[in-house]
């Protein structure tokens, strides 16, 4: 089943269009990476989904319900971690998770349970009666996370959940992705740290110009714009003969000698690397150092937008 489904979303702001019809699925049990640099639309998309802006056209579906037409149905199955921390400063941990899971309509018994709960998922059941104000930043996004899914919600929209925090926290917090992941948990992610999406997440869209333009897994996105690995090779001395050699070797495409380094293009699907060093060292080439690079998301989300996830 299909957590989310957006069918020819448009969104319009004067002359402005901002999400250009978009449609886009999101299957029950994903952890979805949705990427996009700024201005490209995804901020816009994710407001529209958690109905804080009304679409000019198209449907959204949540567990295959029209959020207009079934907003309290849609509300208690979405959470949201926002990039902007939503927490009162003013009022204790505790007191900020029961508050957000209070708009839930959740109360009493079930109110203080879900609450203390969710504080311990998120690891600061210690700190329940302290105050976001003398929180570091990692404890601050923890919480973040906790006022979201107090309620236990189908699907979580995680909106740059790390940004600004320390490696520690970082892994932390990605830590408990997965974990949501593994309770049931469908997952939007987004985030300007392209080896966070590359790391967790199961598929991926990018989206550009208000457009999805690419999506599917990291290896499938990888393939769209090439299917070649590059491997550099410094020896002591490299010469012609080694060039023949390796353009014999299945899977290369081609080998060239600069400067006695060798650049190597090569199948991506074919794991020859261990081939291609034999076969130098049995005719006495002396390496010095070795480098073989596959492309990675960044590549991908470069190539098709022209731009830098962070620009």
């Amino acid at each position: 089943m299909n957590v989310l489904d957006i069918r020819g979303l448009t969104k319009k702001f004067g002359d402005f269009i901002a999400v250009d019809n978009m449609s886009l699925s999101v299957k029950e049990g994903e952890i979805f990476g949705f990427l996009g640099s700024n201005g490209a639309g995804k901020s816009t998309t994710i407001n529209l989904v958690s109905s804080l802006l009304r679409p000019t056209s198209g449907e959204i579906f949540i567990l295959e319900r029209d959020i207009l037409k079934n907003s309290h149905f849609a509300k208690m199955n979405l959470g949201i971690v926002p990039q902007d921390l939503a927490i009162y400063q003013d009022m204790t941990a505790l007191e900020n998770v029961k508050f957000f899971a209070g708009l839930y309509g959740l109360r009493g018994t079930e109110l203080n349970e879900r609450a203390e709960e969710a504080l311990k998922f998120v690891g600061l059941e210690t700190q329940a009666g302290s105050y976001p104000k003398n929180f570091s930043g990692g404890m601050k996004r923890r919480l973040n996370i906790a006022c979201a899914i107090a309620h236990r919600p189908k699907l979580i929209i995680m909106d740059e959940p790390t940004v600004g925090i320390d490696p520690q926290s970082r892994n932390y917090i990605l830590a408990s992705v997965r974990k949501l992941n593994e309770m049931g948990c469908t997952i939007i992610y987004t985030s300007h740290y392209m080896e966070e999406v590359e790391e967790i997440c199961s598929r991926i869209a990018i989206v550009d110009h208000g457009k999805i333009i690419a999506d599917g897994t990291k290896e499938q996105l990888i393939a769209t714009i090439t299917d070649l690995k590059d491997i550099r090779i410094e020896l002591k001395k490299a010469d012609e003969t080694h060039i023949e050699l390796l353009q014999s070797i299945p899977g290369v495409r081609n080998a060239a000698a600069t400067d006695n380094v060798i650049q190597i293009h090569s199948d991506m699907a074919i794991d020859n690397l261990g081939g291609i060093l034999k076969c130098l060292i049995d005719n006495n080439a002396v390496i010095r150092s070795v480098e073989e690079r596959e492309p990675n998301l960044e590549t991908v989300f470069l190539t098709l937008t022209g731009r830098n996830l962070r620009d």
